[in-house]
């Protein structure tokens, strides 16, 4: 395998603090403010210098680290890791990349910044954007190879988050003006609040296809309760996502058995081995893949390939993320040559934008633009 050194010349790290439209209330937790850290990275090869971004979002208790974590990660793994040299595999831009040739940098980023994935995953970003750049090719080209070239747009859904009925209702026909129809709900405080919710959007929005997610909050009677429920309402429901906690596979497993839409995997599979048990005990139909589950880009893209070996749907998600956070995770998607649902929506729901590039977005449409690395520049 042919490979290449490059020198990582600088790594800076800063909080990544930006307030939200309205506050984000899922069942297991509410921000009104990112909880990020934003990294960069030059990286030097020859008389070529190229600075990568990456972004790290917490959501605690969802994500066990919390924004004073990953910032202390950080800052000590930049420490450790400036100066470095990496062995990098050579690319052409058809292959994807082989995981098993970046075993180096695995290695080091493990060494630095183990069982802290969200600090690992911005890291892990910055330097695979800085690398796309020094090639001078898309990163969705980078680890996709042909298929990630070809694969530009995506449609995405947009969150609404536990409100009362009537402001989730309005959320949603505010969307709608501008063009979206599938809508990611957010359930799993209180039963009957959350159905009178979904019910109130089915009416302000008569068209609107719904991706529950109940981040772990019910029991699986619970689920199949709501799912019965919005199956005798008529909700167009495409999919049930992580309705049980994260350990209880057999209450996964009779959510899906009991309801017809898939049932999609979110705080279940962070690895490869958690995917593993979830499809050995039938506790889903489907994975979420995020960034900072599987500690950056280069592990959701091997959960995602191999969800998509096994013919189970993908979805691509993230925390509360600013543009660079969905960026990244459009081109994972699209370097598995699309998914069937894209959750990358956070952003929009931010009171300000830090960022510019990495896509253009008409309503729900999200197109990727050739240049190289994310194409996404800091403002400030």
């Amino acid at each position: 395998m042919f490979s290449r050194e490059v020198h990582v010349e600088a790594i800076v790290v800063r909080p990544l603090s930006v307030p939200l439209c309205d506050p984000f209330v899922i069942a297991t937790g509410r921000v009104t403010v990112t909880r990020s850290a934003e990294v960069r990275v030059t990286l030097a090869e020859g008389g070529a210098r190229a600075e990568g971004l990456g972004e790290g979002a917490a959501l605690w208790p969802v994500t066990v680290e919390d924004q004073p974590e990953v910032l202390a990660a950080l800052a000590a793994a930049a420490g450790r890791l400036s100066g470095q040299t990496l062995v990098l595999p050579r690319v052409d831009g058809e292959e994807g990349v082989s995981l098993v040739a970046l075993a180096d940098l695995g290695a080091k980023l493990d060494d630095a910044l183990g069982g802290k994935p969200v600090a690992r995953a911005a890291l892990e970003t910055a330097l695979l954007d800085a690398w796309a750049r020094l090639v001078g090719v898309p990163l969705r080209r980078l680890l996709g190879g042909a298929r990630g070239a070809a694969t530009r747009s995506l449609s995405t859904d947009i969150t609404i988050p536990i409100a009362e009925p009537a402001r989730m209702a309005e959320l949603a026909q505010g969307w709608a003006a501008r063009g979206f129809r599938h809508f990611k709900v957010k359930v799993g405080k209180d039963l009957e609040k959350d159905l009178a919710a979904l019910f109130a959007i089915q009416s302000a929005v008569p068209d609107a296809r719904l991706r529950i997610d109940a981040n772990a909050g019910f029991s699986a009677a619970e689920a199949i309760s709501m799912g019965r429920a919005a199956e005798a309402r008529g909700l167009a429901v495409e999919c049930w996502e992580q309705p049980c906690a994260a350990d209880d596979l057999e209450g996964m497993a009779a959510v899906a058995a009991a309801l017809a839409p898939p049932v999609i995997a979110d705080e279940s599979v962070k690895t490869l081995a958690d995917l593993a048990r979830v499809r050995a005990a039938n506790a889903a139909d489907g994975v979420n893949l995020k960034l900072v589950k599987s500690g950056g880009p280069l592990g959701a893209l091997a959960v995602g390939r191999a969800a998509k070996e096994a013919g189970m749907p993908i979805m691509i998600g993230g925390m509360v993320e600013t543009r660079l956070g969905m960026t990244a995770g459009a081109h994972v998607a699209a370097a598995l040559g699309g998914v069937d649902f894209v959750d990358l929506d956070t952003a929009w729901l931010l009171a300000e934008d830090p960022y510019r590039g990495g896509y253009e977005a008409q309503g729900p449409l999200y197109e990727l633009p050739e240049a190289p690395g994310l194409g996404v520049t800091a403002i400030a």
